[in-house]
C-alpha cells in the first residue's frame, strides 16, 4: 500500500497485506519464496519473483519497482498549465500536467514533492494545494503509486529544469481546449487523464471550485 497519509509523512512504497476496502483479504494471496533483480538503476528497479498462489501452484511475477511521484493540476482562470516534452517510449512529444518523482538520492512528502515539481517544470508556485486522491500507476507491472494534487493561487517565478527536461515547453490552456487535446490525441498521458477524473470527482462533490 502506498504510505503517505498526510504532510509529515515520508513517500514511500511497501507491499500491502490488505485487500482494497474492508472487505479485502487480511493476508497477501501470493506469497514471494524467492526474488532476485534483472536490472537496476538509479530510477528503477527491474524484479522477479518466484512465486506461490493459495491454491499451492507456483509461477513467477516479474514487475518494476519505483518510487511514487506527485502529479500537480495547476488551475486558473478557467484553464490549466500544461508542459509537453518528447516521451522517447512512445518516439513523440505529448502535452501532460506537470508530474515527477524524487532524485534518487533525496526524499519528502507528497506536498513537498508536488510543490517541487510544479516550480521546476513550470516556475509556478502556489498558495493553495489540495490533495485529489491516490492512484496505483499500473497496477500489473509496478509498486508505483502517484500522489495527486490541484495547485490553485498561482504566482509565476523562475523554472529550474533539469537536463532531460531542456526541451520541455509549457502552455496554458483554457479547459474545453485541454478536453479537446485529450479527443485529438495531444494528450495520451494516463496520469494526466486520471488527474482529470479525480479532480471532476472533487468538483461534483463540492471539494473542490475552479470555475
Amino acid at each position: 500500500m502506498v504510505a503517505w497519509s498526510g504532510d509529515n509523512d515520508r513517500m514511500r512504497n511497501e507491499p500491502s497485506q490488505n485487500g482494497a476496502g474492508s472487505d479485502g483479504p487480511t493476508a497477501a494471496e501470493v506469497r514471494m519464496l524467492t526474488t532476485s533483480v534483472v536490472y537496476a538503476d538509479q530510477w528503477l528497479t527491474f524484479r522477479r519473483d518466484e512465486i506461490e498462489r493459495n491454491d499451492g501452484s507456483r509461477g513467477t511475477y516479474a514487475f518494476v519497482q519505483k518510487r511514487n511521484f506527485a502529479l500537480i493540476i495547476p488551475a486558473e482562470n478557467g484553464g490549466f498549465h500544461l508542459v509537453e516534452e518528447y516521451r522517447y517510449p512512445l518516439g513523440r512529444r505529448g502535452w501532460s500536467f506537470p508530474q515527477g518523482g524524487f532524485p534518487h538520492d533525496e526524499s519528502g512528502t507528497a506536498e513537498e514533492l508536488a510543490r517541487l515539481e510544479l516550480a521546476q517544470e513550470t516556475g509556478l508556485r502556489t498558495a493553495r494545494l489540495t490533495h485529489l486522491g491516490t492512484v496505483a500507476a499500473g497496477h500489473g507491472m509496478t509498486n508505483q503509486y502517484g500522489e495527486y494534487f490541484l495547485a490553485t493561487e498561482l504566482t509565476p517565478g523562475p523554472s529550474d529544469l533539469e537536463p532531460e527536461e531542456l526541451d520541455l515547453r509549457c502552455a496554458w490552456v483554457p479547459r474545453d481546449e485541454f478536453e479537446e487535446m485529450v479527443s485529438d490525441r495531444r494528450i495520451v498521458d494516463d496520469s494526466t487523464l486520471a488527474a482529470y477524473a479525480l479532480l471532476l470527482l472533487a468538483e461534483r462533490r463540492g471539494d473542490v471550485d475552479i470555475s
